[in-house]
């Protein structure tokens, strides 16, 4: 899989993507409503002196959830507390969380939907009440003690929003759902990078980073540092449209923002299977990657770009993904 969109980051990456993220919402480019409740919300309790409501963040990865969570943080004067749902497996390790939260502090809980069943349902009572029931002992002889803890805002965040609980889900606040970003958000979001990394760049090759960026901003700043990169070490003081196709080249991205694995999957739809409807699990032993990468990396963004249509038989590459690998389509193709 490329690592362009590799969920599991290295730490650099993450140091770096560190260092480019916005302090505030007004830095904040994109997702403009959500922007706008949030800063209500915000506001409001800032006003009535109470922490924040609750929020859950819902989106694709790469959107900026976690980059939200940390400017509620910040806004709201108060520290950041973080973890995740896998790291959540028993109602102990959120007890311990949550009892050592200070007042006003945000907790944040990245993939919230992968949270253990029991842990979930000791944070309806702590959101609600801030306060937390735990078992003491074992067997007959167990009682329930009850815990008060300090108020605290709970920002979740999550890729799949369906597959939480309702009584979890009904407990938020507020929900966000974060949608792809606009070619002409990503590159502000391109301009924006390129300022703080102190990249020279011209308009048309800011413009050839931001529409191969599949509507992701992290994608497009890890193209950005890429093509950066790529610059240096052929020593051009200026990234120009040449230069930027020639390292979007090297690095195996095409004008659409396919990878190679995208390009793998389509080029086995359309020349193995042509004119027929694919099973996930054919396609994924036919590319060599595990079914869940498939589903959940390639498809989405083939779907939304039109390239391959669901169909109750299977995935089906359209006219548009035989044009733009060079076949001729069979007829009575989408």
């Amino acid at each position: 899989m490329s690592d362009l969109t590799d969920s599991n980051q290295e730490p650099n990456e993450l140091a770096f993507e560190a260092s480019l993220r916005p302090q505030s919402l007004t830095e904040f480019v994109g997702q403009e409503n959500v922007r706008k409740q949030m800063t209500l919300i915000l506001d409001a309790a800032k006003m009535q002196e109470r922490v924040a409501d609750h929020m859950l963040l819902a989106g694709p990865p790469g959107l900026g959830k976690t980059t939200l969570a940390m400017i509620v943080a910040r806004e709201s004067g108060s520290g950041l507390r973080h973890t995740s749902g896998p790291a959540i497996q028993h109602s102990g390790d959120l007890a311990a969380v949550l009892s050592s939260l200070l007042p006003g502090e945000v907790l944040f809980i990245d993939e919230i939907h992968r949270m253990a069943r029991s842990a979930e349902e000791m944070l309806y009572l702590a959101m609600e009440d801030f306060r937390i029931d735990v078992m003491v002992g074992k067997g007959p002889g167990a009682t329930s003690v009850s815990l008060e803890i300090a108020p605290f805002t709970l920002v979740g965040a999550t890729t799949r929003s369906g597959v939480l609980a309702s009584p979890l889900r009904d407990r938020f606040g507020f929900t966000a759902n974060l949608e792809f970003y606009s070619q002409q958000e990503l590159s502000q979001v391109v301009g924006r990078t390129a300022e703080v990394l102190s990249v020279a760049l011209t308009p048309d090759a800011l413009f050839a980073i931001a529409s191969r960026s599949r509507g992701t901003p992290r994608i497009a700043n890890r193209l950005l540092r890429r093509v950066r990169d790529f610059a240096l070490v052929n020593n051009s003081s200026e990234i120009s449209l040449e230069v930027a196709n020639k390292a979007l080249e090297l690095y195996e991205v095409d004008s659409l923002g396919l990878d190679r694995l995208d390009r793998q999957v389509l080029t086995v739809l359309c020349t193995s299977y042509a004119g027929r409807a694919v099973g996930l699990s054919t396609i994924s032993v036919s590319v060599g990657e595990d079914q869940e990468t498939v589903e959940s990396v390639v498809e989405p963004f083939l779907v939304r770009s039109g390239l391959v249509i669901r169909t109750p038989k299977g995935r089906q590459a359209t006219a548009l993904a035989y044009a733009h690998l060079g076949f001729k389509a069979p007829e009575g193709s989408n």
